[in-house]
């Protein structure tokens, strides 16, 4: 695989999993919902890591670890938004109490790491 393919593929692969997704919401919206919440991002994300680190375990499993720590921030995003909906919010406030809980959740994380000395290595 050259150089070049190796770096675009990832992006290819997200293009791909949109028009999935907007094909599958045609047909299901629980298809759609359970689709929108795969874990695409976190694999392209490790792909990205792993062809940069030339496979370096050492690499991968901090990366895999840090994984960890943002998918607890990540939680707090459609949970959000779920109370966002049920006030009757709009798309961009929605959207922005999202990203805020979000936003949130990962500044605590990474103040208390640093707080802390950092998490145990893996």
């Amino acid at each position: 695989m050259n150089e070049t393919f190796r770096r675009i593929a990832p992006v290819l692969a997200s293009i791909v999993v949109i028009i999935v997704l907007a094909v599958v919401r045609a047909r299901s919206r629980v298809l759609a919902a359970v689709t929108t919440t795969m874990p695409v991002t976190i694999a392209l994300g490790l792909w990205i890591v792993y062809v940069a680190e030339d496979g370096d375990r050492t690499a991968v499993v901090t990366f895999a670890r840090s994984m960890l720590w943002g998918l607890v921030a990540t939680a707090t995003w459609p949970l959000a938004v779920w109370l966002a909906a049920r006030a009757g919010w709009g798309l961009p406030r929605l959207l922005l109490v999202g990203y805020l809980a979000w936003g949130t959740t990962a500044a605590i994380i990474f103040l208390l790491q640093r707080a802390l000395g950092g998490l145990p290595s893996g």
